[in-house]
């Protein structure tokens, strides 16, 4: 029977994700306007989910990306779930702060299915690219492959997101605008950052003593088992 085990480094990055995950959806409750930028404070962190999502993925390969997607798909999920029970048993008679608990918790149930489902198809894309990449230039160019799977992945993150949470609700115009400013500040946000990816990335390969390489993986979603 063969043994199946995680070193440190990959279990404190799948928690960091999956609180990236958790936080983004606190701090998404909160606008932010500079200039003709209006954004939410869920940018702060959910683009970290990325960059992790870009580690995981380089150092261990698809199949332990897909694993922790997974694993932060379920935790999101099953914080919106408490969240939503909380938010709707009646509080005491001396509570007085239903509203505001409610705009952090009461997420509607057409938000958070535009959520979930752009999480899921923004982060496998991500790790796909990521992994189909490496394979084509033989482990070489991190930062391109690294940029080019964020921008994938923000892409359809907004694209799906953003019209199914905001669709007729928020003008096309301003909807179209929205997109184009998260999927470029998201995207500013990997390269910026992108010296400190590195650093992390060549420090736990040569750690944890491995690089892998995607070679006649299925690149299936659901086979979640298969590590």
């Amino acid at each position: 029977m063969k043994e199946k085990s995680v070193s440190v480094s990959f279990m404190l990055l799948g928690i960091l994700f999956c609180v990236c995950l958790i936080s983004a959806n606190l701090l998404a409750t909160k606008q932010i306007m500079y200039g003709p930028l209006n954004i939410t404070a869920g940018i702060l962190v959910f683009p970290i989910s990325y960059i992790i999502n870009d580690c995981i993925a380089e150092v261990w390969g698809f199949k332990k990306a897909r694993l922790i997607i997974w694993t932060g798909f379920v935790m999101n999920f099953i914080f919106v779930l408490f969240g939503a029970l909380a938010d709707w048993i009646p509080g005491a008679p001396y509570w007085n702060n239903d509203e505001g608990f409610h705009n952090l918790f009461g997420l509607a149930p057409r938000v958070a299915f535009a959520s979930f489902l752009a999480f899921l198809c923004g982060s496998f894309l991500n790790a796909y690219i990521m992994s189909v990449m490496k394979m084509a230039s033989g482990g070489k160019h991190f930062s391109l492959r690294a940029i080019m799977s964020t921008l994938a992945g923000e892409f359809a993150d907004s694209v799906i997101f953003f019209p199914l949470a905001l669709g007729g609700i928020v003008p096309l115009k301003n909807l179209l605008l929205m997109m184009f400013w998260q999927i470029t500040l998201k995207t500013l946000y990997e390269i910026v950052i992108l010296p400190v990816t590195i650093r992390v990335v060549n420090y736990v390969k040569r750690t944890e003593q491995v690089d892998v390489y995607d070679k006649q993986i299925s690149y299936n979603i659901l086979k979640v088992g298969d590590l």
